[in-house]
């Protein structure tokens, strides 16, 4: 009966172990697609110019796997070692997740100060040799969410030394529409019309990230 359950465990173990190794081919894979298919889109960020949708999966499925990995083999080998490992890994993982999380709902405000300060300084980077993927990231943004600037429209007139906006801030897209009055661009400011709209998914965030942390658990 003990050597049945003995078994019994390790197969289990060793499925939750590569499901999570699938799982992390999953995200390298889209990860990987997004950086072939999507390469001119960045970050906005400028002091975090690495910080991509496509890297952070890619680097996120790497790891994923690798602790997979190292879960199935030492479910294979019955390497007391490598699931040691794996459990360190994984509770590593947890620990920093829960930290992000109290250090988001304690320094929130701080952090939404920092964040539009350097949005605002990678805005002058827009258009500019280079950084196309910025130029596009903001310009999609601007032309979905109906917005204009971090804070306001009146963000680009620092970074063009005018009163003019990109094109995408036009309510009616056309060649030089930027140069126009006010009153033909958004008003609505990205970074808080972005706020709201990550706040309205917010539950689905929040139950996606409650049953990761209870799989891990």
């Amino acid at each position: 009966i003990n050597i049945c359950g003995c078994l019994d465990t390790i197969t289990e173990f060793f499925c939750f172990s590569l499901f999570s190794q699938l799982g992390g081919c999953g995200i390298l894979g889209v990860g990987i697609w997004l950086a072939v298919t999507q390469g001119n889109f960045a970050t906005l960020s400028p002091t975090f110019p690495s910080l991509s949708a496509a890297n952070l999966l890619i680097v996120t499925g790497t790891f994923i796997m690798v602790i997979g990995f190292v879960g199935c083999i030492g479910a294979i080998k019955e390497n007391k070692c490598l699931l040691l490992s794996f459990f360190i890994m994984l509770l590593i993982i947890f620990l920093l997740e829960l930290i992000v999380v109290i250090l988001f709902a304690l320094y929130s405000d701080k952090i939404d100060k920092y964040a539009q300060q350097d949005l605002k300084k990678g805005l002058h980077l827009y258009g500019t040799e280079g950084n196309i993927g910025l130029t596009n990231a903001w310009s999609i943004i601007q032309t979905d969410f109906r917005c204009c600037g971090v804070s306001n429209y009146t963000d680009w007139f620092e970074v063009y030394n005018a009163t003019r906006v990109p094109d995408s801030c036009c309510l009616e897209f056309s060649d030089n529409c930027g140069l126009h009055s006010p009153g033909t661009w958004w008003k609505a400011p990205c970074y808080e019309t972005v706020k709201v709209w990550l706040q309205e998914n917010l539950l689905a965030v929040g139950i996606f990230g409650l049953c990761t942390a209870m799989v891990q658990v």
